[in-house]
């Protein structure tokens, strides 16, 4: 099931006893987890209805035990798992047995990045539940998504400010959505968000040091790169969600730089590398400061600092996207 799957079901009141939340969006786990848990248990009845347990700190008998229970002054009860990936094997079989007879009093749900549908928990939660998954949109749908937000806040925002929130915060959906409801109350009660109103609020947040980083590394300004680099990891951003920025920005040079070398016109550059028209010039300058094979070895250097960070190579995470940073400001003659 997708999650738009499942809000359409909630809105048509359809509750399962069971689900399995995964995929690589914490933010539309917890957005599900928690429209869920309104439709299941009513706020007043949540300390009687309510459990929350931690796949890494939980036994499977205790999750069993505990979803068995009859409700208190209610029709149901929500019984929620986090880091489910955590789950030893001893607990997922012993789950593997609630959930294959689930209470019909009780929704189970449990919330992980990843899932093995081989084995006999995931098997019958596919029987007698719903596996959600929460994939992270492509870049071409966030605008969609932004729009959608800003309807739920009243407001209307210009295609161009939509893809400079874009630019500015990448895809992290929680992020996105903090700074359109940041600018959405700078508007007041103005209907439409504009550039400007993007751009004079976005900069004043974390996410201007991670677009002065990019800006810096498509500048080739190791200093300015650095600082801007300590000051994000400072504030406490995950090495990966940086990572990913980095590479969006870098797939975009390589984007216009081909339009370049293509002799596109400016008009019809903005439009086939999805580079906002606002930051087109400082794009295409930057585009000029790497060959093709300087690129390539950008990418490279990306893809080894990913396998890194993700494979638990990498005992000091800021230190491995720091060498990143020197070897992207020097690839090449000096």
């Amino acid at each position: 099931m997708k999650i738009d799957e499942f809000h359409k079901a909630i809105a048509r009141g359809e509750i399962s006893p069971l689900y399995y939340f995964h995929g690589d969006e914490p933010y539309l786990m917890e957005r599900a987890v928690k429209r869920l848990m309104e439709f299941v248990v009513a706020p007043d009845f949540r300390d009687f209805n309510l459990d929350v347990f931690y796949g890494n700190e939980c036994k499977g008998d205790e999750v069993a035990s505990v979803a068995q229970t009859l409700p208190m002054f209610a029709e149901r009860r929500m019984v929620l798992v986090k880091r489910a990936g955590d789950l030893s094997q001893a607990a997922l079989e012993i789950l593997a047995s609630c959930i294959a007879d689930p209470p019909p009093t009780t929704c189970l749900v449990f919330v992980g990045e990843k899932l093995d549908q081989r084995k006999k928990f995931f098997l019958e939660m596919k029987k007698k539940g719903e596996l959600v998954e929460c994939k992270r949109p492509y870049e071409n749908q966030l605008g969609a998504f932004i729009r959608e937000e800003a309807r739920g806040l009243g407001k209307r925002v210009e295609l161009a400010a939509a893809d400079m929130l874009v630019y500015l915060v990448g895809n992290n959906l929680g992020e996105l959505t903090t700074q359109l409801e940041k600018v959405a109350l700078f508007v007041g009660q103005r209907e439409t968000i504009s550039v400007e109103d993007v751009r004079g609020i976005v900069s004043d947040t974390k996410v201007e040091s991670v677009f002065d980083l990019t800006n810096a590394l498509g500048e080739r300004d190791l200093g300015k790169a650095l600082r801007s680099l300590a000051t994000i990891l400072r504030d406490g951003e995950a090495p990966l969600m940086l990572l990913a920025m980095i590479a969006r920005h870098f797939r975009q040079l390589w984007r216009v730089r081909d339009l370049m070398a293509q002799k596109t016109p400016q008009q019809d550059m903005s439009r086939l590398s999805g580079v906002n028209p606002y930051f087109l010039k400082g794009v295409m300058a930057q585009a000029r400061n790497f060959t093709a094979a300087e690129l390539r070895k950008v990418f490279e250097n990306l893809y080894a600092t990913d396998l890194a960070l993700k494979g638990g190579g990498a005992k000091r995470p800021a230190l491995t996207v720091e060498r990143l940073v020197m070897d992207v400001c020097g690839i090449g003659p000096k």
